[in-house]
């Protein structure tokens, strides 16, 4: 586990402190979640440029199919 100092704005800060509260988190475990959820969008978006790049569409619109099914079926 690494440790990360980020500079924010106070007003960010005091933010994400009440968004984390009222999920019930830390604003660590916040941050974590989050962090989770944008590198996972990330790594699909590189997954379908690499995709996109060998010009084979069909495998790029059953990407974006099983995506849509997972996202339609709340596992994301």
């Amino acid at each position: 586990m690494s440790t990360l100092t980020i500079r924010l704005p106070d007003e960010t800060a005091n933010r994400l402190k009440a968004l984390a509260k009222s999920r019930g988190l830390s604003t660590n475990k916040l941050i974590e979640q989050m962090s989770a959820h944008a590198l996972a969008a990330w790594d699909t978006e590189n997954h379908f440029r690499a995709l996109a790049a060998t010009g084979n569409v069909q495998r790029a619109l059953d990407v974006l199919d099983r995506l849509d099914a997972e996202i339609g079926s709340g596992n994301h």
